[in-house]
């Protein structure tokens, strides 16, 4: 007779949790049919190996299961180090985060911010082309080393004056750390999403190849359009208000 207890419940829900959390982080990253690929090979597995006990069919599967993780690995390393990283930052971290932090580092991270927004703004109605990318939890450091370091105060006219179309680093993305412009002209991962819409151009797709691999938050201004944009989870926003870009970043970029 077979036994299920609360212990084969409390398994088949971490398995349960896991899939789905595997199958968001394929979904953002825009491999959500390399997913159900993976799928479907492990349920042959199990078939073969577990239920229909298929002695060589199993042997070759579990070859392929020994290697095909080790890919996986490789493949998505940065979705890997983003989760360990989100894990690792929860619980009594936030904790003492929010008993320890003061009125006054909130109100400075939020002058911050509405220099970023106004800096937006302007760029908008003079419709000049930005990407600004915002480190939240993962550290963006290997990105950083493709600009150069400039480790500046956030300030509206040194932001217009980088993204200016005569300025030889205007094309690049700028990377805020820390409440500080830490490097600008960075080269970000693009994504090849087919569901990005045709009219968005290569600012839109590095930006959201960037919150697909890491959990930054992305802000664009269209030279074309003068549009506002905000790439953050694997998904992007396009004709964002500059009272929603406040909200959106004040909200995202909380030390709560």
């Amino acid at each position: 007779m077979i036994s299920f207890g609360i212990k084969d419940i409390i398994d088949i829900l971490l398995i349960a949790l896991l899939l789905f959390y595997v199958y968001r982080m394929m979904k953002n990253s825009g491999t959500l049919s390399l997913f159900y690929g993976v799928l479907v090979f492990f349920v042959l597995w199990v078939l073969a190996s577990e239920i229909f006990d298929m002695r060589l069919t199993g042997s070759i599967l579990d070859k392929f299961m020994s290697i095909g993780l080790i890919i996986l690995v490789i493949i998505f390393q940065d979705q890997i180090k983003r989760f360990l990283i989100e894990l690792g930052s929860r619980g009594r971290l936030s904790f003492f985060k929010r008993l320890f932090k003061h009125d006054k580092t909130n109100e400075e991270d939020h002058s911050r911010i509405m220099a970023v927004v106004y800096a937006c703004m302007s760029m908008s109605k003079s419709k000049t082309g930005a990407l600004i990318v915002f480190q939240r939890k993962v550290p963006l450091t290997d990105y950083e080393k493709t600009g150069d370091i400039i480790d500046a105060d956030i300030n509206v006219r040194l932001i217009e004056n980088i993204f200016f179309k005569n300025s030889p680093l205007h094309d690049g993305a700028m990377i805020i750390t820390d409440n500080r412009i830490k490097s600008v002209g960075c080269i970000l991962p693009v994504s090849h999403d087919m569901d990005i819409p045709k009219n968005l151009g290569l600012r839109h797709r590095a930006a959201l190849g960037m919150s697909q691999v890491t959990d930054a938050v992305c802000v664009i201004v269209s030279e074309e359009t003068g549009g506002i944009s905000v790439a953050k989870d694997g998904a992007i926003s396009v004709k964002v208000s500059v009272p929603d870009l406040e909200h959106i970043l004040s909200s995202s970029l909380s030390n709560g």
